[in-house]
């Protein structure tokens, strides 16, 4: 499989990849995951919370699709349908520990917070950089202390750039309950960061943003090796 970064040689879609998994093929499964890891990833982190259960999620939900492979009939796309098991796999997981731990989001909270050089460039004074990191603390408590819903919702939407038409179906539930989850998540997060004394980031613009940058780590797990006997679920 390429590495991160590097071009797909492979030139089937993902239908085709999936389907080339399912009928037997040992590495198409791989390459499928290789192709939309990072993104899988940033769902998983910024859903989950922390990168310990993110990577346990993730690496759920891709033993699912592994196993799960045959089921899927084409009535989305294969990249909605691995997003699907991504987030209820870290959904799950939340329901089950029944703890939303703290810890730190990189890439959402540093999107939420002022940046830490002036608007020059230049590097602010060390006084400074202990009052952000404290706003930062504050905002990952407060990202943390949202419904898990809410939260996925708001993952995909407003930090994914997802349309509500394609998180609603990531989700599966109706676009008016991906859209009132957001609004009810985004009134949430604002009350919580003012009580927290932080400023709330702006309310979004009309429309989606654009899908933010995409987040390598070397946490993010590899996909599961095939199970003996053949790659048919």
């Amino acid at each position: 499989m390429s590495g991160p970064g590097s071009p797909d040689p492979d030139t089937r879609t993902d239908a085709e990849l999936l389907a080339a998994h399912v009928a037997g093929d040992p590495d198409a499964f791989a390459t499928l995951v290789g192709r939309h890891r990072d993104r899988l990833w940033a769902v998983a982190l910024r859903t989950a919370g922390n990168r310990e259960d993110a990577d346990d999620a993730l690496q759920d939900a891709l033993v699912s699709a592994f196993r799960r492979a045959a089921s899927f009939r084409g009535q989305s796309s294969v990249t909605t349908w691995l997003h699907r098991i991504v987030v209820n796999a870290c959904l799950d997981r939340i329901r089950h520990q029944k703890v939303r731990a703290a810890q730190p989001l990189p890439d959402d909270v540093d999107r939420m917070t002022p940046a830490a050089t002036g608007a020059g460039g230049e590097a602010q004074d060390p006084a400074e950089t202990v009052v952000r990191s404290e706003q930062r603390r504050r905002v990952v408590a407060a990202l943390a202390a949202l419904p898990p819903e809410h939260r996925a919702a708001l993952v995909l939407v407003d930090m994914e750039g997802f349309s509500v038409a394609e998180a609603a179906k990531v989700l599966g539930c109706p676009t008016g309950t991906v859209k009132s989850r957001c609004a009810r998540g985004r009134a949430k997060l604002r009350t919580l960061l003012l009580d927290a004394g932080v400023e709330p980031p702006r309310p979004p613009p009309p429309g989606n943003p654009a899908p933010p940058p995409d987040v390598r780590s070397p946490a993010a797990p590899t996909p599961p090796p095939a199970p003996e006997g053949g790659a048919t679920p």
